[in-house]
């Protein structure tokens, strides 16, 4: 017997997190009733889960896809509000983006069907490094990069603080261990900078290298 929201991760429906979601908006049938109690667990082989109507079924192999992301597409599992990043690649399996890359940025992202390796790279108290290059609209000061490395606040959030490097007067590289919904663009715009583009060139050990525009990969999960 396993948790719900985890029998949905293993299956590749989406994210732990995102399971959790789906359980509670009563979008998953156990058995043929609506089930909305996050504890509930289940039987892999002899209940059945349901999904949009669709059984779900445990997806033995497990499938993990590097993406040169371009702008323009959004890190969803649909394409219902735009362009899907998974509308770039084909493996036959059901995956899902692996966190965010916002609509305006490019660079790598993952897709995966495994919800805990999803978790692992996602949650905060992992600190799973991502690493971007950033060309902004003006000249870096050492005043805002000292800001940055001390761990700004959000909305009243404090956030951990940022490695950044200047590589040129408005080109930057940004590694952060969290995150937050267009983090970067709100540090900036926080300091008085507008993004000019945004990239993202490192998540854990994999690096996007020469992957070019629009094209992926399969990779292991030791990889990353």
């Amino acid at each position: 017997m396993i948790r719900l929201q985890k029998f949905l991760a293993d299956a590749g429906v989406a994210s732990r997190r995102k399971a959790e979601e789906l359980i509670l908006a009563g979008r998953i049938k156990v058995n043929g009733q609506v089930v909305k109690e996050l504890g509930t667990k289940v039987d892999e082989v002899e209940d059945k889960i349901e999904y949009n109507g669709n059984i779900v079924s445990v997806t033995v192999d497990k499938v993990y896809i590097a993406l040169n992301k371009p702008i323009g597409y959004i890190s969803s599992a649909t394409s219902s509000q735009g362009k899907s990043v998974l509308d770039l690649v084909d493996v036959g399996y059901r995956i899902y983006p692996v966190g965010r890359l916002d609509k305006d940025s490019s660079g790598l992202i993952l897709l995966t069907n495994d919800g805990d390796f999803t978790n692992k790279l996602t949650h905060a108290k992992y600190g799973c490094e991502k690493e971007y290059e950033v060309v902004i609209d003006k000249s870096f000061l050492d005043i805002d990069k000292k800001a940055f490395e001390s761990g700004m606040k959000l909305a009243g959030y404090k956030l951990q603080p940022v490695q950044i490097t200047l590589i040129k007067d408005n080109l930057v590289r940004l590694v952060l261990k969290e995150g937050i919904n267009r983090q970067i663009r709100k540090m900036m715009g926080k300091r008085g900078y507008s993004v000019i583009s945004l990239k993202r060139i490192r998540i854990g050990k994999l690096k996007l290298a020469n992957l070019e525009l629009g094209k992926w990969k399969k990779i292991n999960n030791q990889d990353v």
